[in-house]
């Protein structure tokens, strides 16, 4: 989720609940294997990263995950694509059944886990980097620092970059106390989880109640990774670095070359936002979008008009679909394994 979205348009405690969309009342519920840890892929440094992978095919495609989310938020598109590639989402380090990752937890970290978990993998290359919100933003860097690594790019409602200058001076008064708000509530949350006693009353609030397309199994098994101290070391490092990273306007020299890349942009934003607030983001999101698009030669956007932020969830198809669609568009096929 973008920061800069969430401390304007929801709660302090929107941070730290299961991702939830306009259709999540008729979802289908997520599968009970998501309760447990798929494949333990262990790094250089002893370290484990779940990766979890359904489907077959000459193609692999890799699902990047946005702010405080892991897996399970792609469990809607993976099936959608089972015979057409293999299809993985992975847990970033700290998050879901991931180990705790090395501080801080910005962009560069990302990247280098991400390089790694690809190559200990074998996974054959060049891959499809799918990514939703923070996660188009590795899938981006990945792409600049790995071109070869990568036959295209699906970018799942970028967020916006630079909006804060603009934005109303009472809008930075408020933000500013919002962030302190938050940073105190994270550290209390983490406290707890040191404590071990995260999961009693001396925890107040830190977690909600999970979406309706949550089972009981898997709910108690993400409420208890979330009681891992290290879970909360990683939000708040990610939320720290994700003001220095949504506060810069993606760069007019940013480039992808041929890759090709489809972008898909939510129809639905920024309900309840002041008109002068929704004009600057509806602003910003298309100059960070333009951008994005100009620094590829074969690129494209899409308005998904029906879908909040999390297309994936409200709407699976569209994001399957352009997939499919990237899997046509990226050539050459795979030639190696890493």
């Amino acid at each position: 989720m973008n920061p800069l979205r969430a401390v304007l348009l929801a709660s302090l405690l929107s941070f730290l609940a299961p991702a939830t969309a306009l259709a999540a009342s008729a979802t289908e519920m997520i599968p009970d294997a998501y309760a447990a840890p798929a494949t333990r892929v262990v790094l250089g440094d002893g370290r484990s990263i779940n990766l979890r992978c359904s489907g077959q095919g000459e193609r692999v495609v890799l699902f990047e995950a946005g702010t405080n989310a892991d897996s399970t938020t792609w469990y809607r598109v993976l099936p959608m694509l089972k015979d057409h590639a293999r299809a993985c989402a992975y847990d970033r380090a700290g998050y879901g059944f991931s180990d705790e990752g090395p501080m801080p937890r910005d962009l560069n970290a990302d990247i280098t886990d991400l390089h790694e978990l690809i190559r200990t993998a074998k996974l054959p290359l060049p891959l499809v980097l799918v990514g939703h919100s923070l996660g188009s933003n590795i899938v981006r860097g990945y792409a600049q620092r790995f071109p070869s690594d990568v036959a295209g790019m699906v970018l799942v409602d970028p967020p916006e970059q630079g909006a804060d200058s603009a934005m109303p001076e009472q809008w930075k008064r408020d933000d500013a106390i919002s962030r302190e708000k938050r940073n105190a509530f994270l550290a209390a949350c983490a406290k707890a989880a040191e404590a071990e006693d995260f999961l009693t009353a001396s925890a107040p609030g830190c977690l909600r109640p999970p979406p309706a397309w949550m089972g009981e199994r898997v709910a108690a098994s993400v409420k208890a990774n979330k009681a891992k101290p290290g879970y909360w070391r990683t939000l708040r490092s990610e939320l720290t670095e994700n003001e220095r990273v949504f506060s810069t306007q993606v760069s007019p020299e940013e480039r992808y070359g041929e890759i090709p890349l489809l972008l898909l942009s939510a129809g639905q934003l920024d309900k309840g936002a002041p008109e002068e607030v929704r004009a600057v983001l509806k602003q910003v999101r298309e100059l960070t979008h333009q951008r994005i698009m100009a620094a590829s030669t074969r690129s494209e956007r899409r308005l998904v008009s029906d879908a909040s932020h999390d297309i994936q969830l409200d709407r699976p198809d569209a994001v399957a679909s352009a997939v499919e669609e990237m899997l046509r568009l990226a050539t050459p096929h795979p030639a190696k394994e890493q």
